[in-house]
């Protein structure tokens, strides 16, 4: 007999398994370590037998779990290279394929390019779409800080890709002028 949570574990793999594969893989850059970032996320989600209404509502909590597990793996990494006295390495050069059909490969190797908490802040709010407060929550930051790593990471892109902000984006501030004078 199937329970629900299979059910629904069943339908996310099936259905959105390969896209949040690609979207790992926008953090990790190689595809064996995007495939055991999705498996662990997988596994923590659905260890706990969790519920949910709807494959979508599945996913989000997956993708998520994807950015909080590559977070916590680049800290314990970091931890433990400063522990034995080595040099990080660099980011796996190698080229996702699924990531390129969807965007440019200039943008890929700048991402690349980014600190992993500039980052996943910058995929977390762009691509995601999730608020500052969500990303905060996601990632245990305050809303400061995932304001600036998003800031810092959207312009280091913008100075990688030659690109800029359009200004027509922007909605112009009108000042009305009251009659009675300046207040005091």
């Amino acid at each position: 007999m199937t329970h629900r949570w299979e059910d629904a574990l069943d339908a996310l793999v099936k259905e959105r398994y390969g896209a949040l594969v690609a979207r790992a893989a926008l953090l990790t850059r190689a595809t064996a370590d995007a495939q055991d970032l999705v498996h662990d996320a997988l596994v923590a989600t659905f260890t706990a037998r969790a519920r949910f209404d709807s494959v979508e509502q599945a996913e989000a909590y997956v993708r998520r779990a994807i950015a909080t597990r590559f977070v916590d793996g680049h800290r314990r990494r970091l931890r433990e290279l400063k522990a034995v006295g080595r040099v990080a390495q660099m980011i796996d050069g190698e080229a996702y394929s699924d990531v390129a059909e969807h965007l440019d490969a200039d943008l890929v190797d700048a991402l690349a390019e980014l600190s992993p908490r500039e980052r996943v802040c910058v995929l977390l709010r762009h691509l995601d779409d999730l608020s500052v407060r969500e990303t905060a929550s996601v990632l245990g930051l305050s809303e400061g800080a995932v304001k600036r790593y998003t800031s810092d990471g959207v312009a280091a892109l913008q100075a990688r890709l030659g690109t800029t902000v359009d200004s027509d984006d922007s909605d112009p501030v009108h000042l009305i002028v009251s009659e009675g004078g300046p207040r005091d």
